[in-house]
């Protein structure tokens, strides 16, 4: 993996957010679409991610942002560049069917994001621009936003996955 320590002070949050702050907190699926090229957009669903993203595997990043500490959360910023690789239908059916198969609510975060690599394996690969051109879009994205800390979408849904996280 690429070294995306200095990704700027990104710092992926749990949940969908109306808009970053100067925080740069995202979800990793808001963070990959601007580091992709794309403005930013909240994301809710994977559904709402460009064509260019594969859907089985934005839904397992999003569940791992989701479900992961805020340590453990800033080890998926290296996977950032690499969740704009769409396929065949046939290849996004064998990712989901690789996630579904290894996936267990017991695994530790490292093992699920083990998982991930394993599935970014499968077909086609993301065309990774060069880290500065990465750097320079998540940093006008900071530089332009209104507000000291990024604005999550739906603060409370946030607030009841965090208590349940663990129970289900």
């Amino acid at each position: 993996m690429d070294s995306f320590d200095h990704i700027l002070n990104w710092k992926p949050k749990r949940g969908s957010h109306l808009f970053p702050g100067q925080d740069g907190g995202t979800c990793i699926n808001e963070a990959a679409i601007v580091a992709a090229g794309f403005p930013y957009q909240p994301v809710g669903s994977v559904e709402n991610m460009p064509d260019c993203f594969s859907r089985p595997i934005c839904r397992f990043a999003m569940h791992l942002n989701d479900e992961a500490d805020d340590e453990e959360r800033q080890l998926l910023l290296p996977f950032v560049t690499r969740l704009a690789c769409a396929d065949t239908p046939t290849v996004e059916r064998e990712r989901e069917a690789y996630i579904a198969a290894r996936l267990s609510w017991r695994l530790s975060f490292r093992k699920r994001l083990a998982i991930l690599e394993g599935a970014l394996a499968i077909g086609r690969q993301a065309d990774r621009p060069e880290t500065e051109v990465i750097s320079t879009r998540m940093a006008i994205v900071q530089q332009n936003a209104a507000t000291v800390t990024s604005v999550e979408e739906y603060p409370l849904c946030s607030q009841f996955q965090g208590w349940f996280a663990g129970i289900f």
